[in-house]
């Protein structure tokens, strides 16, 4: 203990020189947003570079786990195209031409994921090199993931459908009633599908999927299964938890999509805005 009280007594000045330094960036950084961009794109290409090395040592144990569901994805979309096929004998070109995309698909590997906090984020290992950029939809075999908020070169943040601050519109797949849905902070399987009048039929097991109405997220993209309905006196909505379809406990390999209409959307609905 004396030693300690040593030590800070001769750097004393040189420890309160370094807070002061800290001070003065995180004001820095918090109210001017130029420096608070760069700084997020700095810190993101370093803390990613750490992430990927440490992450490939995680990953080398889960390889099996990994395999076993890149086969099973694989086999099921080997029978979705035969069974197109089957059904359009002359040709499905038309349902893959490069020209006619609506959505462009870019593959990624998480290397950072937490799951454990109200406000959650995930890494990847593309950036804008790979043409990620902010506000693309993640997705994974399981369904939904999140979306991108930052990006430099070589990686990306998003956040992830576990985090309070972010909702994605949904709907209930049997009746089309759609309403926000969001993670309540609490179990990383369970989130709330919310605005659904109380007169709509509800049921355990009923799918939750995308609306499509965004440009973010394609229609029909699967969040998960209800499992818990309430409706309380004098309430005009229905209290619905849904079971997510994504662990993310698990997340290794997803998909960021592209939107490639998305900017010609966005410029004919400020139209209706600016009338």
């Amino acid at each position: 203990m004396r030693n300690l009280l040593n030590f800070l007594y001769r750097y004393h000045a040189f420890i309160l020189f370094l807070l002061l330094e800290l001070l003065c960036f995180t004001l820095i950084f918090k109210y001017n947003s130029f420096q608070r961009a760069r700084f997020l794109n700095s810190s993101n290409q370093i803390t990613g570079l750490v992430y990927r090395n440490f992450h490939s040592a995680e990953e080398f144990f889960a390889l099996r786990k990994i395999n076993d569901r890149l086969a099973i994805e694989n086999s099921n979309l080997r029978s979705q195209l035969l069974s197109m096929s089957e059904k359009m004998p002359l040709s499905i070109s038309p349902l893959i031409n490069d020209s006619n995309e609506v959505y462009r698909v870019v593959p990624a590997k998480v290397i950072n994921n937490s799951v454990n906090t109200q406000y959650n984020y995930i890494t990847l290992d593309k950036g804008s090199n790979d043409g990620i950029k902010p506000d693309m939809g993640i997705v994974c075999p399981d369904g939904l993931v999140g979306v991108v908020v930052n990006v430099s070169k070589n990686y990306s943040t998003a956040l992830s459908l576990l985090n309070g601050r972010w909702s994605v519109n949904a709907k209930l797949a049997r009746s089309n009633h759609f309403g926000p849905l969001q993670w309540e902070g609490f179990n990383p399987y369970i989130a709330e599908l919310n605005e659904i009048p109380y007169h709509v039929k509800v049921e355990p097991d009923d799918e939750v999927v995308t609306s499509g109405y965004s440009v973010i997220f394609p229609e029909g993209v699967m969040i998960g299964k209800v499992v818990k309905v309430e409706h309380e006196k004098g309430d005009n909505f229905q209290k619905i938890w849904v079971q997510l379809s994504t662990d993310f406990r698990s997340l290794y390999y997803v998909y960021v999509l592209d939107n490639t209409q998305k900017s010609e959307l966005k410029e004919i609905e400020e139209l209706i805005q600016d009338e």
